[in-house]
């Protein structure tokens, strides 16, 4: 009998640009009527951080990578195998953030791939495909990146800023090493993509217009009062269902998990997950009232906080879960983290 292979989350890193922005940045603008203001959903964080004007995924992804390089050798980062990028909002139409971001770090992956689905749950996705393909293939090592970059670009405009949904979002970058070992092994990756669900997340413009056509509108996400209910309702119960038949599969209860990371999306969302899975607040880390939804960006950031924290220990079983988009994708990932990070 041929032996798996066992495949490991061994680090994660990060990065938030520029200085906390208060939120006082959208709560003093004059305000545009928004029926939605005072919906749970779009409670405002106290703080968020703003790319710069000039700042680009690959900028970030370079800034996050730099801590695994001091903590594993440059020659070590630049020898990936496989490097996979998720970019919630492209710098360019039709071009991915990941051949730029090999060239800034030197790399020469043999397996490249831009990501563009999974949204706010695409670090577990991409934790999916690294195993997956560093359990069939010759690969050793895997690069995954979460950029998101729409905080300081989309919600900042003019038009935008007036509305409840713009306060929300928060800029950032985190990355995940992956390799053939047993140092923090992945036990197991549940995931779903639910087509019935699809191209429910819409943008929206006054004039009608396509995102590419020229116009005086400025592009939001279309909410509304039926859409915002219907992705309340799915999230609330989409995360605890994958992460309950992910801890089946695995043979635990829920409540044995020590530490549960989410993508953060707002308050609400927190509270009820973590309590469908009757897990105390200690355990599931939050970062959104530091830096808002980073949506994609989130897990890895999370991750990497409660690591620095000191709130993972040697040993303990940690679980990576979220949902994407109106709810077209959930998935949750389990690993047994080994070793301790100040």
């Amino acid at each position: 009998m041929t032996a798996v292979t066992a495949v490991s989350l061994v680090d994660v890193a990060s990065y938030l640009p520029g200085e906390p922005v208060p939120a006082e940045f959208y709560t003093e603008y004059p305000a545009a009527e928004d029926k939605l203001r005072d919906h749970p959903m779009f409670k405002v964080p106290p703080s968020r951080h703003h790319v710069a004007a000039d700042e680009t995924n690959a900028d970030m992804v370079e800034r996050a990578v730099q801590p695994l390089i001091e903590r594993h050798g440059r020659e070590e980062i630049r020898g990936v195998d496989v490097l996979l990028v998720h970019s919630q909002l492209p710098d360019l139409p039709f071009v991915g953030a990941g051949t730029e971001v090999a060239r800034r770090l030197g790399l020469n992956p043999e397996w490249l791939v831009d990501v563009a689905n999974a949204g706010c749950a695409s670090f577990v996705y991409m934790l999916k495909l690294a195993r997956q393909i560093l359990t069939t293939t010759d690969a050793k090592t895997a690069l995954i990146c979460n950029a998101q970059s729409a905080a300081g670009q989309w919600f900042t405009q003019s038009q935008v800023r007036r509305l409840a949904q713009a306060a929300i979002p928060g800029d950032g970058c985190g990355v995940g090493y992956v390799t053939t070992s047993s140092d923090a092994p992945i036990l197991d990756v549940e995931t779903r993509h639910i087509g019935e669900y699809a191209g429910e997340m819409t943008v929206a413009a006054d004039d009608g217009r396509k995102y590419w056509e020229p116009g005086q509108s400025q592009l939001r996400i279309g909410f509304s009062d039926a859409s915002v209910a219907k992705v309340l309702a799915r999230g609330n119960r989409l995360v605890p269902e994958v992460v309950t038949d992910l801890c089946r599969r695995l043979g635990v209860a829920t409540t044995d998990i020590d530490t549960l990371i989410t993508n953060q999306p707002n308050r609400t969302f927190l509270r009820n997950w973590r309590e469908a899975l009757r897990l105390p607040g200690e355990r599931h880390p939050n970062t959104f009232d530091e830096y808002g939804n980073l949506f994609g960006a989130a897990i890895p950031i999370t991750l990497d906080r409660a690591l620095s924290s000191r709130r993972i220990e040697d040993g303990n079983l940690v679980v990576l879960a979220g949902f994407a988009h109106a709810g077209d994708f959930a998935g949750a990932a389990a690993v047994r983290w080994r070793g301790t990070r100040g």
